[in-house]
């Protein structure tokens, strides 16, 4: 299944919706459903519901957002398509976006949690990481908690990582990253929310591999030269947002806004530029949305709250603030930063 955005409203009303409550602290439950048609098994998940308001989040957009970036960063994951449709739920017909997605199980596959399988096999004492590299998972993992750091997945436990074995074959593998719905901005569900939250913030996560911290579980990682085959560039913004107009908040998409997920992709410049608070310089370092996509270019971190004008503090890459606050951190720039055109 390629990733695609069906915009005429779609009949998927004959769709029956289970409700997972929501594990993430927050109210509301996700709903899940699932057909098959030609022998093909397609899954499907609405964004945060709400029996009264109806469909309130917007979950089913980061899928789509994440599953582009993976495709960019050359890493093995589900792919979603991202549907208009009319659905129906306890009675009550709702317009509203969803995600579909394809069963990457192969014919005589079976899968099971990792949290179960470590349970099952795991030696006395093993950590989870450790259990995971003896079983030859450590490009994966590794590669795993830098995506997690990047999105802010707040919801990596050990159902949300699969093993897929065929006891016939004796094959056995890890399955592709998927669901990544509670990550970046998921819990505002207004533009007042977006506006406050801070990509900051180190916020606690469930992780099944490491600890609550996606930031310090970076330190899991030994060659972090080698996690991601792909590299990001300044065009790469248009791609990741493509067809999302109309879906999100028109302020997501506006350079200028005071939302974090457009504040840290705004395009300004072609040389390696970094936008600073004048007052604070906390930079790069801790975890924050989407910080990796364009900082081959530039990230914007806040507005320049000066007396005489409005605006933004630019500093090249010849700044020694530069220097402070990008090359000092190198897993930053070993990960993600291309050579610059510039």
């Amino acid at each position: 299944m390629d990733t695609k955005i069906i915009r005429p409203e779609q009949d998927l009303t004959f769709l029956k919706w289970s409700h997972i409550r929501s594990s993430s602290g927050t109210a509301g439950t996700f709903l899940k459903s699932e057909s098959t048609l030609s022998s093909v098994k397609t899954y499907y998940k609405l964004s945060n519901f709400d029996p009264v308001n109806g469909v309130i989040g917007h979950e089913c957009v980061n899928e789509i957002i994440i599953d582009r970036l993976l495709s960019l960063l050359g890493v093995e994951h589900l792919h979603y398509e991202l549907i208009h449709a009319n659905i129906e739920v306890e009675g009550k017909i709702f317009t509203t976006w969803l995600c579909a997605s394809e069963d990457f199980k192969k014919r005589g596959e079976s899968k099971i949690a990792l949290d179960d399988y470590y349970r099952t096999n795991a030696y006395s004492g093993e950590s989870r990481y450790d259990f995971c590299v003896r079983n030859g998972w450590r490009s994966y993992i590794d590669t795993m908690l830098a995506v997690d750091y990047l999105i802010l997945n707040r919801d990596r436990h050990g159902a949300n990582i699969e093993v897929l074995r065929n006891s016939r074959a004796h094959t056995l593998r890890i399955a592709p990253l998927f669901d990544h719905g509670l990550s970046l901005l998921y819990s505002c569900l207004s533009s007042e929310d977006a506006a406050g939250f801070d990509v900051m913030e180190d916020k606690p996560c469930q992780n099944f591999i490491g600890g609550y911290s996606c930031y310090k579980n970076l330190e899991l990682i030994e060659d972090k030269k080698s996690v991601f085959s792909g590299k990001l560039t300044a065009s790469d913004r248009e791609y990741l947002f493509d067809g999302l107009d109309g879906v999100l908040p028109d302020l997501y998409f506006d350079p200028l806004s005071p939302v974090p997920l457009l504040r840290l992709l705004a395009e300004r410049g072609q040389r390696r530029l970094v936008h600073i608070d004048h007052v604070s310089r906390r930079i790069i370092g801790e975890h924050k949305i989407l910080l990796i996509l364009l900082v081959q270019e530039h990230v914007v971190i806040g507005p320049l709250r000066g007396k005489k004008r409005r605006g933004h503090v630019i500093i090249t890459a010849e700044h020694p603030d530069f220097q402070e606050a990008v090359l000092g951190h190198r897993f930053i720039d070993d990960l993600f930063l291309a050579e610059s055109a510039g």
